[in-house]
């Protein structure tokens, strides 16, 4: 059956649903409208897991090989704190320059016969006249805003001071740098592939008071922009930050929003990947959780269902999928936000505490005897049974009241 979608948001999630609707049926009638200009972008890279990868592979390959082609590559994790060094082995990861991902999942999408119109912006009180609109575009959706009482939307803002940031300096591996000042600590997320795969992105955080005590409240972008260089000089190795599009373009400092919604559909207006939930930037999931979303919801609009039960069908389903990564997400951003609990102890426990911040056991737990359990958890079964199966049943729980308690 022939049927017609309006995807206003042209970012990743958006795009990969009409590349997937029209997989599923080639008669559908695609039309994805994005208000900015073709070929402009406002992120730098995006990160990816091999699990990711493997999905996309299975829902259209032609698409994840040109991912995987133009996307960087790192197994290590390195940690500079206290004129230490700290390396360790891990899983693959992928990045990817935001730009270039919205480039091929593009040109797929046209090549499908999706229409794509940029440079037009679509009225909240007017929407298109389609038997699905869906909102994707992003947190600050003029679709979701419109509708907010009914989606039951509630935003927290966190406590910390970020920027996104570019470099020209290729990271190897996934970096992460802190830096002690007399005004607290600040530290910098560095991974590979930034505006191109000549450069990197690097995100600088840190607490209220060590933004407004380093001055960066007040100084303009390109002051800001050498009060970090000179905080990171021995990560960076001398190359410069930049902003968007060039030296002290378009970067800002922002505290993190985390949206979410009691509902995800009104009528035929469905929400899709940030208009619907965010997850703190920490754990590398917003890109991937976008996609997932348009994964789930191509395949409940696929079933031969009413519209309402396949837009229940997919909520449900993604609002399950995101309970543990919602806790990962939220302890993460909590890990940072209470740094000087860890980052006194020696490197190396302090390193393996900052890849167990997921853990919604780390906060109740002095730091050196979680360690000394996670250690003995890695040598005998029986303690990493029990840590596997205790640690999604608190986070799965934890999270289900928070829910409920903000409802």
């Amino acid at each position: 059956m022939n049927v017609k979608v309006a995807c206003v948001g042209g970012g990743p999630a958006g795009l990969y649903l009409s590349i997937l609707l029209k997989l599923r049926d080639p008669s559908h009638d695609i039309t994805v409208h994005e208000r900015n200009p073709e070929g402009s972008t406002y992120g730098w890279g995006v990160t990816y897991w091999r699990g990711l990868l493997d999905r996309l592979h299975a829902h259209d390959p032609a698409s994840a090989r040109a991912v995987e082609e133009h996307s960087v590559r790192w197994r290590d994790g390195v940690a500079h704190v206290g004129g230490h060094t700290v390396r360790h082995h891990g899983d693959e990861g992928f990045g990817i320059g935001r730009h270039r991902l919205l480039e091929i999942l593009a040109a797929r999408a046209r090549a499908l016969g999706v229409r794509l119109e940029h440079e037009h912006e679509v009225r909240a009180d007017r929407l298109p006249d389609a038997d699905l609109v869906v909102a994707a575009d992003g947190v600050g959706s003029a679709l979701r805003t419109r509708y907010a009482g009914h989606f039951g939307t509630e935003v927290r803002a966190g406590r910390n001071h970020y920027i996104w940031l570019g470099t020209t300096k290729v990271f190897d591996a996934f970096t992460f740098a802190f830096a002690e000042t007399d005004h607290g600590w600040i530290w910098a997320y560095g991974y590979g592939y930034g505006y191109g795969p000549g450069g990197s992105t690097c995100v600088v955080e840190c607490a209220p008071e060590t933004w407004s005590g380093l001055g960066l409240d007040r100084a303009d972008e390109a002051e800001g922009l050498v009060v970090l260089e000179k905080l990171f000089a021995d990560v960076l190795d001398g190359h410069p930050l930049t902003g968007r599009s060039g030296r002290g373009a378009g970067a800002s400092w922002l505290t993190f929003r985390t949206l979410t919604n009691r509902t995800w559909s009104r009528g035929n207006l469905v929400l899709l990947g940030d208009a619907a939930h965010t997850t703190h930037y920490s754990i590398g999931a917003g890109t991937t959780l976008a996609l997932e979303d348009a994964m789930s919801l191509a395949a409940a609009l696929g079933e031969p269902v009413a519209l309402r039960d396949a837009l229940a069908r997919y909520e449900q389903e993604r609002r399950a999928a995101l309970l543990p990564v919602q806790s990962a997400a939220r302890h993460s951003a909590q890990w940072y936000e209470n740094l000087p609990r860890y980052i006194r102890l020696p490197p190396q426990e302090m390193f393996a505490l900052l890849g167990q911040r997921h853990s919604p056991l780390l906060p109740y737990v002095p730091p050196r005897l979680y360690h000394r359990i996670d250690r003995a958890a890695g040598r005998l079964e029986t303690l990493r049974r029990l840590k596997r199966r205790l640690g999604p049943r608190i986070a799965r729980t934890v999270e289900a009241r928070n829910l409920a308690a903000r409802g």
